[in-house]
């Protein structure tokens, strides 16, 4: 039995009240189903909007898709999706129905679902609503198209994308003939734009399961990320690596935290590798400079997914700098605390985590990277400057010794390099002494 929050119960009741048959549908069902607390509520009704609209008069309501039949009604415990029963026209852009067509029973608009995981209804009266065989699937960890698999992609052609993320997130196994029908239906999806396809293979990538999907379905990700196919199968030939570039990136991926920017520099920070290798006298691939060649694969790859300004220069970072050293001492750890700032810092350090064990041949690494952590933190607690925000100077005080324009900046810099050096104390006094020093050996230059 379902529990259903009180605001979804009481717009169930006043719809019902009115005459119209009322249901919790789709993802809140399936969730509550598996146990886990849905991420919002949807009603599925025999209301028309203008009848909506009467029910709920004197409410706060949008009309987010009333032409499509929807309507949110804002109340005090969440929004709520409302959407009159009904059945999709013909899909001739491939992702958004031509039109709706209102119906009177709620087996028809299950019916246009897309798996039947999500084609189930719940009634805190009339109970489980299920034409399709969703519980058992769910029950199964299934995930299995509506009817027709072919005819569901060729409908929305994100919904290809929408099968992997589900097995990522929810570790589900596509059933077979709809696994099938998503790989004959892959060309459709040059239709959909970039920034939903963005968004499914973010939820891919960030999933519990993210590995498993990605090397079940790794011809579905290379046809939406052509850049990445050369990965495939490509031998490293090297004893630092058990797996070829592919299967090591996706293990990789799986092992840092489950945030965007970090799972998508994972994916790609060994991209650029394939066109890189070289095989030496002994057999031994090796792979000079990648992470620039990565970089380079990269950016235009997430210009076209649309990624924003921000996302895009904090994942390029962490591509092109994921393989350079963060130091093994507090002097050098510093330095490249100086150098990136604190959180790229930490998001290097995960993804040299995730790197580490990604290759499968080398635990000790482990221990090697958390000794950096270490570190990091020992660095941190002892309030080591590492900034310029940190020193005990200033621009000001730089221009009370008489250094102006570009002077200033570079003076600043001199010294704190020499406080993350260990040869200036980081106090007043001790800086204005040794800006002064400097100054007087470029004057007597």
């Amino acid at each position: 039995m379902l529990d259903l929050p009180a605001h979804a119960a009481r717009a169930i009741a006043q719809l019902e009240d009115a005459g119209f048959e009322t249901w919790a549908v789709g993802g809140c069902v399936r969730d509550s189903l598996r146990g886990a607390a849905p991420h919002d509520w949807d009603l599925c009704t025999a209301a028309r909007p203008e009848q909506m609209q009467a029910v709920f008069a004197g409410e706060r309501v949008l009309e987010t898709g009333a032409k499509h039949g929807t309507l949110t009604l804002l109340t005090d415990g969440g929004p709520l999706e409302i959407t009159t029963f009904r059945a999709d026209g013909g899909y001739s852009d491939g992702r958004h129905p031509d039109g709706v067509r209102f119906v009177a029973h709620i087996e028809d608009d299950l019916a246009r679902r897309d798996f039947t995981v999500g084609a189930m209804a719940w009634h805190p009266e009339r109970g489980l609503c299920d034409p399709f065989g969703g519980l058992d699937d769910l029950q199964e960890g299934v995930l299995r198209a509506v009817g027709d698999p072919d005819a569901r992609f060729q409908e929305d052609a994100l919904r290809i994308l929408r099968a992997v993320r589900f097995a990522s997130q929810l570790g589900f196994a596509v059933e077979p003939e709809t696994a099938a029908a998503m790989r004959r239906q892959l060309a459709r999806l040059d239709c959909v734009a970039a920034e939903r396809v963005r968004a499914e293979l973010t939820g891919l990538l960030c999933g519990r399961f993210a590995q498993r999907a990605l090397l079940a379905f790794r011809d579905v990700i290379g046809y939406v990320l052509p850049e990445l196919v050369p990965m495939f199968d490509c031998d490293q030939q090297n004893p630092h690596h058990k797996y070829d570039v592919w299967e090591h990136s996706v293990r990789a991926a799986g092992q840092v935290p489950a945030e965007p920017a970090l799972r998508w520099a994972m994916l790609l920070h060994d991209c650029g590798k394939p066109a890189c290798k070289t095989v030496d006298e002994r057999g031994v691939g090796h792979f000079y400079g990648h992470p620039k060649a990565s970089h380079a694969i990269a950016e235009p790859l997430l210009h076209r997914l649309r990624f924003s300004a921000e996302e895009t220069g904090r994942i390029l970072l962490l591509v092109e700098q994921h393989d350079r050293p963060l130091g093994d001492s507090p002097k050098l750890v510093r330095r490249r605390l100086c150098q990136i700032g604190e959180a790229r810092f930490r998001d290097l350090l995960a993804l040299k985590k995730g790197d580490a064990v990604g290759q499968g041949t080398h635990p000790e690494d482990i221990a090697w990277l958390c000794g950096i952590a270490q570190l990091l933190e020992e660095v941190l607690a002892a309030d080591a400057c590492f900034s310029l925000r940190q020193l005990a100077v200033n621009g000001n005080d730089m221009v009370s010794l008489g250094l102006s324009g570009p002077a200033v900046g570079e003076m600043l810099r001199a010294l704190l390099d020499a406080v993350i050096d260990g040869q200036a104390d980081n106090t007043r006094d001790a800086l204005l002494r040794r800006a002064r020093a400097r100054m007087e050996e470029r004057h007597d230059e």
